[in-house]
């Protein structure tokens, strides 16, 4: 029990103790937090307040002293600084926000009158609506309304076709049926299988043949006869062996033809003549509203204005050798005139009461009273009395058959064709019976004449040439009436050597383009009838170009040098987008109104398409064919003069542009260069790029944007011919030629388009060329030496007319083209051949420019040491193909005023200037 209570009395006066020493504790810790700091800040303030105020420590300074530490003063300035913008940038906040309310306000006012204009613009559509309307109206009431002509249908009959009074008063307004060809129609022509009619069989095989061929090849030529204007009959030249058929049977089996509907008008009975005897088994033979092509004809049988005299068909298969034909020069030959025939003396006839039952019994009888022995006694005194070599035999020893009155050939045409080569004149004398006004022995006569170019002289005026309504043959014979067969001699004797030398191109143009070949016979046949009703010509088709893909690259840039026009002024340019030169800008005004008018009178020849309209006044005159090609006449404008003239930058034409045509041959990098060179050029409408390489470009080859169309053409093989070929990309008249390589400055290229502009026939370009004739080896030479005087115009930097494209590729002779690809060399020198030939003009140099080649270009084909050797064989043999030299010599170089151009002290006289 005690120790019980004793233990609890000992816990208790622990737990006693331990409670006064944790509020002693207490205590002490109070004191401590409490008095100790107030004691620390009572003894800290009293050592301030002893040491002054200059010495404080822990008390407060009045005003800035704080600042006035130096390790604080940075921030001081810093804090004064940021308090500063902190109010500019305040003041400009609040000024934008002022400006941003005045913004939209000005938005708001905007809108509304944005919502204004709108309702302006709808009543202004409003208002013109309403006036077109109102004009449509007033046109309708003054114009009446046109529509396409009614067209036949073969089925059916022609009401409203009187019949001729006769058959000889045939006229083209009387028998033929113009609905069934209105100018829209594109002329189509069927043309019957000669199988299909009883004597077709027994045609001659070559006739057959050469027609097939002709046909197959003519644009006109449609195998629907139910849209047909006009039907053609292939009806002779029957072989010799083949019994000829009755007249009467003869009509029966032309009345058979499945689209004759009878009276076989819009009907061509067509009869080639292969021999100077010819049968003319249509004499005699009613063919009712069908004309007849053939080349004899009697006075009774031919319908003047309505049938057609044709040539004699010579080549029917072959190709005339243009190699074998003479040159046209020297002007006079070793004979002034020849003659070789033997007359047919016509027999008296024992039906002279009776009617005539042939061809050749109407020209029986009495001879009629011509001059022919007055003929036979002139000529053989003139060769008499050797004041000229001259040649005439009036007997043969193996003369052709020939018809009754006429002039029998004489030997084989290989011997005739040898005399005529040495023969200035040939004389052609008409049959001496003036019933018959055409025959293929006169037309033999004219074709061997033409074709080696012996001027004919027609002997009677009595007879017709063929084609002669559209020909104009003063111009390329001399037809002189028998009665003065007597001053013949003296006539000849007073033409001077250009008088011959023009009347000898003249010649050949027309025997190349009308007689040559069994082609050219179709079409000038066809090509008469169509100008004869007035429909247009087919329009020549262009070049299809495949083009080729290609990336644009980065934005070119412009060269310094060559877009520095120096001290050239160029007046206004033109800032426009691409621009194509209108087609057609001659309406069907220039094939019924505007034939007898030309454009460009030139003396020498020009080649006129096969299938475009023959020249009813002079086929020599230098003229494009309205509608036939699209393009505007050379030396034509829209008008235009006075500041018009000069907006124009030269010529008539107010608005034009030019497609850079740039042949080029894997060097892509050159291409590249030169097309960035292009950029920013003024009055550029494309770029056409001749791809001449098999190979394509490279994948990777990045092209530069120019801002106009870069168009890369593919070719079907390596030939610089490619070059001229008349691509449908090119859209515009002017094609400027250039090479890859060529380096011509902006103002050089702007200079010579305003040249060409008022020169559009020639080639005018920068690096002129001549040629010069070799004394010591007779032949002509290629020249490019520094000259006074110059007669090409290279084209690899040259204007020209798209027109001279259409020429070269279509229309000159093939053998220039091949020897272009055989020496891959001169289609430069063809070209200038081309435009000098038919123009007779030379080109037309710009700037002292000689050269044009790029510094520092690769090595191109002209620095081949052959180079030139080539082209000296290539004028030669140019000259043998055009029988003479066109190119023509000039001194004149056209220069603009401004241009400062420094010429050499030994050169100051060479050129002329403008």
């Amino acid at each position: 029990m005690q120790r019980n209570g004793g233990g609890v009395g000992g816990g208790g006066q622990t737990w006693v103790l331990r409670r006064v020493r944790l509020t002693w504790l207490s205590f002490m810790l109070f004191f401590i937090l409490v008095f100790f700091p107030l004691i620390a800040h009572y003894y800290l303030t009293t050592i301030d307040e002893a040491g002054g105020p200059d010495k404080r420590i822990f008390g407060p300074r009045p005003g800035g002293e704080l600042c006035e530490a130096k390790h604080v003063q940075d921030l001081c300035r810093i804090r004064e600084s940021v308090s500063e913008e902190l109010l500019q940038l305040e003041a400009k906040r609040q000024e934008l926000n002022g400006e941003i309310a005045r913004l939209n306000l000005r938005i708001e006012a905007c809108k509304r009158s944005i919502d204004s204009a709108k309702q302006d613009l709808l009543q202004l559509k409003n208002v013109i609506s309403q006036t077109e309307h109102s004009y449509k109206e007033l046109m309708a009431q003054n114009q009446p309304k046109l529509s396409l002509p009614v067209r036949l249908l073969p089925d059916k009959e022609d009401p409203g076709l009187p019949p001729p009074k006769s058959p000889r008063s045939c006229r083209l307004r009387s028998c033929f049926d113009y609905a069934r060809c209105p100018l829209t129609s594109g002329f189509p022509v069927y043309v019957y299988d000669t199988s299909s009619y009883a004597w077709g069989n027994n045609l001659d095989p070559l006739v057959k043949q050469a027609f097939a061929a002709s046909v197959k090849s003519n644009i006109y030529v449609t195998d629907n006869p139910s849209i047909a204007c006009l039907y053609l009959v292939l009806v002779g030249e029957i072989l010799e062996s083949s019994p000829l058929p009755s007249p009467s049977e003869l009509e029966k089996q032309l009345k058979a033809l499945p689209y004759w509907r009878s009276d076989g008008h819009n009907h061509v009975l067509v009869h080639f003549s292969r021999k100077s005897m010819t049968q003319n088994f249509l004499y005699n033979v009613s063919t009712g509203r069908a004309a007849v092509a053939q080349s004899t004809f009697l006075e009774q049988q031919y319908r003047e204005g309505f049938d057609l005299v044709v040539s004699p068909l010579v080549h029917a298969l072959s190709e005339p050798n243009f190699l074998e034909v003479p040159p046209q020069v020297p002007v006079k030959r070793k004979y002034l005139f020849t003659f070789q025939g033997e007359r047919v003396e016509s027999l008296r006839s024992s039906l002279q009461e009776a009617p005539p039952q042939s061809f050749e019994e109407e020209l029986q009888g009495d001879p009629p009273a011509d001059y022919d022995d007055r003929i036979i006694g002139t000529l053989k005194a003139v060769q008499d009395s050797h004041l000229d070599q001259v040649l005439v035999e009036f007997t043969c020893k193996n003369p052709k058959p020939s018809l009754p009155t006429e002039w029998a050939l004489c030997g084989e045409r290989e011997d005739r064709l040898e005399v005529l080569k040495a023969s200035t004149f040939a004389l052609v004398i008409a049959p001496g019976d003036g019933q018959l006004v055409a025959s293929a022995g006169c037309g033999m006569r004219l074709f061997e004449a033409l074709e080696v170019g012996a001027i004919p002289v027609m002997l009677g005026d009595h007879s017709r040439l063929p084609y002669h309504q559209f020909i104009r043959w003063t111009e390329a014979t001399i037809i002189v009436p028998k009665p003065r067969v007597t001053e013949l001699h003296f006539l000849l004797r007073s033409l001077s050597d250009n008088d011959m030398l023009a009347m000898r191109r003249q010649g050949r143009f027309l025997w190349e383009t009308y007689f040559s070949t069994s082609e050219n016979v179709l079409n000038t046949i066809l090509a008469s009838i169509r100008t004869s009703i007035q429909v247009p010509a087919a329009p020549i088709k262009d070049e299809p170009a495949h083009e080729i893909p290609h990336k644009a690259g980065k934005l070119a840039g412009t060269d310094a040098n060559l877009a520095d026009n120096g001290d050239l002024d160029l007046g206004p340019v033109e800032t426009e987008p691409p621009y194509a030169s209108p087609c057609f800008l001659r309406n069907f005004t220039y094939t019924a109104a505007d034939t007898y008018r030309s454009w460009n009178r030139a003396p020498g020849p020009f080649h006129l398409f096969p299938h475009t309209p023959l020249d009813p006044v002079l086929p020599s005159e230098a003229k494009f064919l309205g509608s036939g090609t699209g393009f505007r006449p050379i030396g034509g404008g829209s008008g235009g003069s006075g500041k018009e003239f000069q907006a124009a930058l030269g010529g008539n034409v107010p608005r034009e542009q030019f497609t850079v045509v740039m042949l080029t041959y894997e060097r892509e990098e050159v291409l590249m260069n030169s097309l960035e060179r292009l950029n920013g050029l003024p009055y550029l409408n494309k770029v056409v790029v001749v791809w001449n390489s098999p190979k394509p470009p490279s994948d990777d080859l990045l092209w530069p944007d120019i801002g106009l169309p870069i168009v890369v053409v593919r070719t079907e093989k390596n030939s610089l011919n490619n070059r001229f070929l008349p691509w449908d990309v090119v859209e515009t008249e002017a094609v400027l030629s250039i090479d890859d390589d060529a380096h011509l400055r902006h103002d050089e290229i702007m200079f010579g388009f305003r040249v060409w502009r008022e020169a559009r026939d020639r080639i005018v370009g920068f690096p002129g060329r001549y040629h010069a004739w070799d004394v010591n080896h007779q032949s002509w030479l290629y020249n490019s030496n520094y000259s006074c005087e110059l007669s090409m115009v290279l084209t690899g930097a040259a204007f020209f007319h798209k027109y001279y494209a259409y020429l070269y590729s279509y229309v000159m002779p093939q053998a220039i083209r091949d020897m272009v690809d055989e020496y891959i060399n001169c289609e430069d020198i063809a070209m200038n051949f081309l435009v000098s030939h038919i123009t007779r003009k030379p080109p037309i140099k710009v700037t002292s420019r000689w050269t044009f080649r790029c510094p520092g270009c690769p090595q191109a084909l002209s620095h081949d040491d052959s180079h030139f050797h080539e082209r000296h064989k290539c004028i030669n043999f140019f000259v043998k193909v055009y029988g003479y030299m066109p190119l023509l010599y000039t001194q004149f170089r056209v220069d603009s005023v401004l241009f400062k151009t420094r010429l050499p002290h030994d050169k100051t006289k060479c050129f002329k200037f403008i």
